[in-house]
């Protein structure tokens, strides 16, 4: 995570290389302009992973302790959830770690009536994005959520099948073909 601050009225160019694949959010940390103006994007690198730079596992060492060799460390790290990078990069911004979200501003996807009561519907809401009001267990949400078309058929597999069998949740997995339907039937974002 790298903070920019850019004063009222100013303007900032950045250069950065990225050394690691993966999607990085780039946002404006005012919520308002974030999701209702739409100052928000997410730069998507490819190529190969490098472990030696990024294992994704965070160190449990005490700083400044004699640390294990590369190899050693790699041994004891297992492969990734399929969707649980994607739901840590995109969505626990809002919807948080935990996917309870955040009372009152983004709904819950932990426990979410909303969420698997349709699976088509969660599929164009990724791929599309939500905005009007939403009704998620009871209570009301109208917050904006922009639509995330850029990850492929299987990013957006994997993360609805990881969120809809994490966090309380025990739904069936979504399959690849199956957004890909959705991505070929639907131009527009659902209106709910």
């Amino acid at each position: 995570m790298q903070t920019t601050l850019i004063p009222s009225g100013g303007a900032a160019i950045v250069e950065f290389t990225a050394r690691v694949p993966g999607n990085y959010t780039l946002v404006d940390h005012s919520i308002f302009r974030a999701f209702n103006k739409g100052a928000l994007g997410t730069l998507k690198v490819t190529g190969l992973e490098d472990r030696y730079v990024y294992s994704g596992k965070q160190a449990d060492t005490i700083p400044g302790a004699p640390i294990a060799k590369t190899d050693q460390v790699l041994a004891t790290i297992a492969p990734p959830e399929p969707g649980k990078s994607t739901f840590s990069t995109l969505c626990a911004s809002c919807h948080q770690a935990d996917a309870k979200g955040i009372p009152g501003a983004f709904p819950p996807l932990a426990g979410s009536d909303f969420l698997m009561a349709d699976k088509k519907r969660s599929i164009n809401v990724v791929l599309h994005g939500l905005s009007g009001q939403v009704t998620v267990n009871g209570k009301s949400f109208t917050n904006m959520m922009p639509p995330q078309s850029q990850l492929s058929d299987r990013e957006i597999s994997d993360v609805l099948t990881y969120v809809r069998k994490s966090f309380g949740n025990h739904g069936d997995a979504v399959t690849e073909s199956a957004v890909a339907s959705e991505r070929a039937s639907k131009k527009t974002a659902p209106s709910f």
